[in-house]
């Protein structure tokens, strides 16, 4: 689990629907002029430079953000995603990528709050280092599946939390939808965004059917593949499920994830799956 580091894979196309979906919610949770706050179990180091030795390893950001980065035929909900990332490069060329803890706080305003959790011991000081003169913020080296649980219901009534482990620990798969039960337990009207890599197909169709066998209402799964599923080692695909969704969300990815799969497709292999996850 601690092997695990974000700055090998920032930037690529999985992060691109994640943080497209993050961005789509916390806009729509800034309509009110009530608080809400954010909680992040999985936080990583916050910030990734797209030249490091680690990024430029695999290059997994040239079939993601840099394939949008110049591109003036967007979906609306793809160009406010690449607004955020934009505020943190140059115009010219992308060169930093924001993890979803910055995201969440160049978007969110003076009266909502943060709540990030880490357990690498390198990625949590960048984090508290990143972060530090941001009061909004509260950063715990601790692991978010066991103690996120606390922090609900929050004091703001509102709010959306992240589950995004890195799943290099195999029972990830069944803790994620424990953790969300759990969640929802405390606060039935929290917007919960999970994310799921695509490696072997089998966990994640278990994955679909535990939550449809699980309390929980109201959940929507969005996918994007860059390649058919395979049984070669590496992730071909990953998606988000979302409880309690903005309304406008599945309408904007109807839009979007045809327009990712066509760009960030490999070979002409790209794909999408779009669907609710209902009580079997």
């Amino acid at each position: 689990m601690l092997s695990y580091r974000h700055s090998f894979h920032a930037g690529n196309f999985a992060d691109v629907l994640k943080h497209t979906v993050l961005v789509h919610i916390l806009e729509h949770l800034k309509k009110k002029e009530k608080p809400f706050c954010y909680v992040d179990t999985h936080a990583g180091a916050g910030l990734y430079a797209l030249n490091s030795e680690h990024a430029e390893k695999n290059q997994e950001y040239q079939q993601g953000i840099a394939c949008l980065w110049a591109q003036d035929d967007l979906p609306t909900v793809l160009a406010a995603y690449i607004d955020v990332i934009k505020s943190f490069n140059p115009k010219s060329h992308v060169v930093r990528y924001p993890g979803s803890p910055l995201l969440a706080s160049h978007l969110m305003r003076q009266q909502d709050r943060l709540f990030l959790y880490e357990l690498h011991s390198t990625d949590v000081d960048i984090l508290k280092a990143t972060l530090k003169k941001d009061k909004r913020v509260q950063i715990a080296h601790e692991d978010g599946f066991k103690h996120c649980v606390k922090v609900l219901p929050p004091q703001q009534r509102r709010g959306l939390v992240l589950i995004d482990p890195s799943y290099e620990i195999k029972t990830d798969y069944t803790q994620v939808v424990d953790t969300l039960v759990a969640l929802y337990k405390r606060f039935a009207t929290g917007t919960y965004a999970l994310w799921y890599p695509v490696v072997e197909r089998e966990r994640i169709q278990l994955l679909e059917k535990k939550i449809q066998a699980s309390q929980l209402q109201n959940v929507q799964l969005f996918e994007l593949g860059q390649t058919a599923d395979s049984h070669t080692h590496g992730m071909n695909a990953s998606g988000m499920i979302v409880i309690n969704a903005p309304w406008t969300l599945t309408a904007a990815m109807e839009e979007a994830l045809p327009y990712l799969a066509e760009r960030l497709g490999l070979e002409g292999q790209g794909n999408y799956r779009i669907k609710p996850l209902k009580a079997e």
